[in-house]
């Protein structure tokens, strides 16, 4: 596995990458109402390159293909973490995760999926608040965690 940064010739396949991973592995979790509000499949790419562009953004790779990715933003807000579904189980969020919390000290913060919350437990994150988020009138669930990086 290749973690490596994030060049804007990234960004077509990260945003396939979370659709296609919403869609699958997000699906027992959330009905397809929610997913399809979630990752609607019509990512604006400049917008989403300048956000990852922005922000501290590691991309894992194995031979060639995009596994997953992960990116924080300069105040300790873990944005987007997401692994292909057929690279599930194989350490790559983990591996996403301890390179993007050794890049800020202090408090992390990020929001949740149902089907992530356990994943950031493992790690010892703490739950501060469960919240709903409004997209196109269907609310998703999300939980707000965080844990502090010395």
């Amino acid at each position: 596995m290749i973690i490596r940064p994030y060049q804007t010739a990234d960004c077509e396949a990260l945003a396939r990458l979370f659709y296609d991973t919403v869609h699958t592995v997000n699906a027992k979790d959330y009905t397809k109402a929610q997913l399809d509000v979630w990752a609607t499949g019509n990512v604006d790419l400049e917008a989403w390159d300048r956000s990852l562009t922005a922000h501290f953004t590691l991309v894992a790779e194995e031979n060639g293909v995009i596994t997953g990715f992960g990116d924080m933003d300069p105040s300790g807000y873990l944005d987007r973490l997401y692994v292909h579904r057929d690279f599930h189980g194989k350490g790559i969020a983990s591996v996403l995760c301890d390179r993007l919390e050794s890049s800020v000290s202090g408090l992390i913060t990020t929001h949740a999926s149902i089907t992530a919350r356990p994943f950031f437990e493992k790690r010892g994150y703490r739950l501060i608040k469960e919240q709903q988020v409004e997209r196109q009138g269907i609310l998703l669930t999300n939980f707000v965690m965080e844990k502090h990086q010395s």
